[in-house]
């Protein structure tokens, strides 16, 4: 805000032969080339060292006249870079808190997603494994009753619908 103000009050000073320089579509070599057309060089010249010593003679008296709120500006800027300091060790121990909690939880939860993959083909094995076992005992119960003959043609027709619902 400070620094703003003064040079507000820098241009307010200028002779209007530099107001050139402020204007947005300025442009350094076409300044020059017409200087030197026009063969004013010298005078130019002239005019643009008594323009900077203006300049020098104002901003002096500006930094004077605010000492104190510069001064000021300048030791808080010193103090918010103290804080600033501050502020980025703590959000490093943030991190690195954060990077241990992450450790802390990540690891287990992946063991359990990978233990609970395994139950789950565990399961599916055994599932498997169950149907196989009824299977077998059906067919063996079924190849028994094939040679009890006619008479156990009923009992062989229901484990020949169990052995069927197994599949």
């Amino acid at each position: 805000d400070l620094l703003l103000c003064v040079l507000q009050i820098l241009i307010l000073f200028l002779p209007e032969c530099y107001t050139d320089f402020l204007k947005e579509d300025f442009d350094v070599k076409t300044y020059t080339a017409q200087a030197i057309h026009h063969a004013v060089i010298a005078e130019q010249l002239a005019k643009l060292a008594e323009g900077i010593s203006q300049l020098d003679k104002e901003l002096h008296c500006q930094v004077v006249a605010r000492h104190e709120d510069l001064l000021a500006q300048a030791t808080g800027i010193e103090s918010l870079e103290g804080v600033l300091q501050m502020m980025q060790t703590r959000i490093a121990a943030l991190q690195s808190a954060v990077d241990r909690i992450r450790t802390k939880i990540v690891d287990p939860y992946n063991k359990i997603v990978a233990r609970t993959a395994q139950l789950a083909r565990l399961q599916v094995a055994c599932d498997l494994l169950r149907r196989i076992i009824r299977i077998l005992y059906l067919s063996k119960r079924l190849q028994g009753q094939l040679q009890g003959g006619s008479r156990e043609i009923t009992k062989a027709a229901q484990s020949l619908n169990e052995l069927d619902k197994c599949r």
